[in-house]
Formats: structure tokens, C-alpha cells, sequence
């Protein structure tokens, strides 16, 4: 486990659970470099005056907030000691509510939550007691300056703390489209999902595109041959109809094989089963 990026107390009622916190997740995307075409060198980083166009030294910026179009306000830490809130290295819990009720899009960010050493029985009481509810805490907590909205919730014997959107920050779609579709559409389209329904494994899900593209700039870098660009297949107009029945027809063609493979791999079993007792019968009657 990495090293602790926070360190407080989860409190709920006259109960507080010393706890450290820790990054659940890491991005595996490609980072990528602005590079000199002519040696290629890596590009830096320069920091100017959008004004004058010159170069600005670290010591001299300072945090500011566009209160008018081109009007600014600089920030300050002392500013921040002004404020009305107190930053505390607390997780105080608000709410207790059902998972079921928060729609996945308002969750941001995944972090472990540990005991510190001595607090092992409470975290391990509020593990329980939340696994038992099946009820997730809404909280509040400072990171690194900011107040964020966020959700503890159990997973196998660990809590995790997921931070999230506030309602203001989550957009709201415009309303969509609603043709009408016949109910022998909506009933294929059913089997479809029911065909290729499957028991959640994170496991079973790699990044393809990164791996491909990892593979491919290796070989770049080595000289190989690439291989050709793939042309796009030109869209086509599919009735809908059509599309559903012969991706059902595809789905149960796919299971039919694997039970098929799955009986026959049986039936070769009970067969070498079944002449093994005959040898055996054999034996004896000899």
C-alpha cells in the first residue's frame, strides 16, 4: 500500500474512527509529450504574460478569480484563514441512505479508508453495521484545501470513501428524443440483453486500444514494419428489426456452442468412466 495522503477521524453521533486514507485507483492512460519536429526534443513548459507576452518566474504568480470578464481578484492563504469554515481532519458524516438511491454519475474519486493502529474494533463495528444496513454514509471532508461532498461505503471488510459532484456541478441532459417503438422491438431487444446478460467481473475487461497502441509504438521505435491504416467501413441504414433478430439468432447460436462443447467434454468423461468399470468388471471375472 502507498504512503497515507490523509490522515483524520470519521464521526458520526459521539463516535469518531481514527482513520488514514489512501488512493483506491490509478489512470493507466498513455501520457504523451509535446515533442521538437525537427529533433525531436521534448517541448517545455513556459509560464507567460498573456498581456506582454513574457516569461513570468514562479515567485511572482499568484492565485486570482475572474470576478468580471478580464477583472481579477488575487487569493491569498490568509484570505482562505478568513473564511467561516473550519477545514477540519474529520469525515462528518450528515446522512445514512440506501446506495440504490445515488446514481452513479455523481461519483468522482475512490480512496481506501484504514484504521490507524488501536481503532481496528470501531472501523471493524461500522464495517458490519453498514454491511448488516445496507446503508452507505454521505459525508463531508476537507482534502487538500478543498471541501468535498462525499460517499463511505463497505467493500468486502475495507471502507472506501468515494468523493462526488454536488447537485449544481452534475448537468442535466436536455430532453431527448422519444419516437415510438413497436412492442415486438422492445421484447427482441430484451432477449438480446437477457442473451448476453453475465455476472460482473472487472477482471474480464482489458484496455485493448492501450495495449494495441503500446505494442505499435514499440515497433516504431525498433523500425519495424507497421501495419497498414484500416479503411472505415462506410455506415449503413440497418432496419432495426432485422439487427435485433440476427444478433439474437448470434447470442444463442454463441451459448448453444458452448453448452454443446460443455456436454460433450461430459459425455467423454462418462464414457472413459463407464469402460474403465467394464476393464474393471473384466478383471474380476477373469
Amino acid at each position: 500500500m502507498a504512503r497515507p495522503i490523509w490522515s483524520g477521524a470519521i464521526s458520526f453521533g459521539l463516535v469518531s474512527v481514527p482513520v488514514k486514507m489512501y488512493t483506491a485507483t490509478e489512470s493507466k492512460e498513455l501520457k504523451f509529450h509535446f515533442l521538437d519536429r525537427r529533433d525531436m526534443a521534448p517541448i517545455g513548459y513556459d509560464k507567460v504574460n498573456k498581456e506582454t507576452g513574457e516569461h513570468v518566474d514562479p515567485a511572482d504568480i499568484v492565485r486570482g478569480f475572474e470576478v468580471d470578464k478580464g477583472r481579477f481578484v488575487e487569493l491569498t492563504e490568509e484570505d482562505v484563514d478568513r473564511l467561516d469554515i473550519e477545514l477540519t481532519h474529520s469525515i462528518d458524516i450528515c446522512d445514512f441512505v440506501s446506495i440504490d438511491e445515488i446514481d452513479p454519475l455523481y461519483f468522482r474519486k475512490g480512496y481506501y479508508l484504514l484504521p490507524e493502529s488501536g481503532a481496528e474494533r470501531p472501523y471493524r463495528l461500522l464495517v458490519r453495521a453498514l454491511q448488516e444496513t445496507g446503508r452507505v454514509a454521505i459525508a463531508k471532508v476537507v482534502i487538500r484545501n478543498k471541501q468535498h461532498l462525499a460517499c463511505v461505503r463497505p467493500v468486502d471488510d475495507a471502507l472506501v470513501l468515494e468523493t462526488m459532484y454536488y447537485a449544481d456541478e452534475v448537468r442535466r441532459p436536455e430532453d431527448a428524443p422519444k419516437p415510438d417503438v413497436r412492442p415486438a422491438e422492445v421484447e427482441m431487444a430484451k432477449t438480446l440483453i437477457e442473451n448476453l446478460a453475465a455476472k460482473w467481473d472487472p477482471a474480464k475487461y482489458r484496455d485493448r486500444y492501450r495495449n494495441a497502441l503500446l505494442d505499435l509504438l514499440e515497433k516504431k521505435a525498433e523500425g519495424e514494419p507497421l501495419p497498414e491504416p484500416r479503411a472505415e467501413a462506410e455506415g449503413e441504414v440497418v432496419d432495426l428489426m432485422e439487427a435485433l433478430r440476427q444478433s439474437v439468432q448470434a447470442t444463442k447460436r454463441r451459448r448453444a456452442a458452448g453448452g454443446s462443447r460443455t456436454t460433450s467434454g461430459s459425455r467423454k468423461t462418462g464414457s472413459r468412466k463407464s469402460g474403465a468399470r467394464r476393464k474393471s468388471t473384466a478383471r474380476k471375472a477373469s
